[in-house]
């Protein structure tokens, strides 16, 4: 009886003991993602995935099975200054009232052409389409959130801008809305104000008529609340006349020549800010550029060069007389020296 239980014991360590490969050791069965047959070289299942190389390879003989695999990790490009470095999905955005970090349906998506190759049917357009309506809804429940939509949507099709300054126009309006200040006022207003007071920081010219006229607002409306945002983000800046001269001379298509007379103008008479400052600043950039041009001899009329700058006749000549009175008078003090 104990010779038969120590040979079953035996029987049970011997089926319990796994058996050994060569060398005595326990084969190896790393198996990854689409690899758990064995190697075609030397019939071991022991993968290794190389993530730096994009490489699966044979832990045992080195067979590449696989390259170029995608990384499955995060994408360390983050240019925000966060502590997190990682990237997942476009970057934020103020032009959006989400900032671009909702998921949305496309409407492209559900066009006729696209769904087909898609696979979808009419229903599951209809569907789809219905989803999405909803999906807009529930994102702007709230008030403050329909204002900035209406907002950003002014910004992104009327201002004209680059897309860096539409982002700091979007950013400051924002920051208006959370302290209240569109609160009663018109939302194309203070958008406007808030692309003028942009371009006007980075010396982009923008003349108030023209952002009027885009936002389709009143000139008087806008110029009040240039002067309330500029006060309340404390933006004042004094424009010059310089900032206008490349914009003038390219609707005037002059030619280049005309700029080094425009320059030396202007650098006799920015020394006497009492001569030019307290005016506009597009009427005495269109009076120096009137007189370049005779100078260049690729002479402009008046009336060309007020339809530019958006100033009268009369106050084109008014300025002349006033900077050709003030060259006169530093001509004959350097004669007297």
């Amino acid at each position: 009886m104990n010779q038969k239980n120590q040979s079953q014991n035996a029987g049970d360590t011997e089926r319990a003991t796994p058996r050994r490969g060569f060398g005595g050791e326990r084969p190896s069965r790393r198996v990854l993602a689409g690899h758990t047959r064995p190697c075609e070289d030397c019939g071991t299942v022991n993968w290794d995935f190389n993530v730096t190389r994009g490489e699966i390879t044979c832990g045992e003989c080195g067979l590449v099975v696989e390259e170029n695999v995608p990384d499955p990790g995060a994408e360390w490009t983050n240019r925000d200054n966060g502590v997190d470095r990682s990237r997942v999905g476009r970057p934020a955005t103020y032009t959006l009232a989400d900032k671009g970090l909702n998921t949305t349906i496309d409407v492209r998506d559900l066009n006729t052409g696209t769904a087909s190759r898609h696979g979808m049917s009419s229903q599951a357009r209809r569907d789809w389409r219905r989803r999405r309506v909803i999906d807009e809804r529930s994102k702007t429940r709230k008030s403050r959130e329909r204002n900035l939509v209406k907002a950003n949507q002014f910004i992104r099709d009327r201002s004209g801008l680059p897309s860096p300054l539409q982002e700091e126009a979007a950013r400051l309006y924002r920051r208006l809305s959370g302290e209240g200040f569109v609160t009663g006022r018109s939302i194309a207003g203070v958008t406007a104000a808030c692309t003028y007071l942009v371009a006007r920081q980075e010396e982009l010219p923008r003349q108030i008529p023209d952002i009027a006229s885009a936002f389709e607002i009143t000139e008087k409306d806008l110029s009040r609340l240039i002067r309330q945002v500029s006060r309340r983000l404390n933006l004042h800046k004094i424009t010059g006349p310089n900032e206008y001269f490349d914009k003038f001379i390219s609707d005037l298509a002059l030619e280049p020549s005309t700029r080094n007379p425009l320059d030396s103008l202007w650098q006799t008479i920015e020394p006497h800010e009492d001569v030019w400052q307290g005016k506009k600043p597009m009427g005495v950039a269109a009076a120096l550029i009137y007189k370049a041009c005779q100078e260049a001899e690729t002479p402009r009329t008046q009336s060309e060069v007020c339809a530019v700058a958006n100033v009268s006749e009369v106050t084109l000549r008014g300025l002349l007389r006033i900077i050709d009175g003030l060259i006169a008078k530093i001509q004959a003090m350097k004669a007297m020296e």
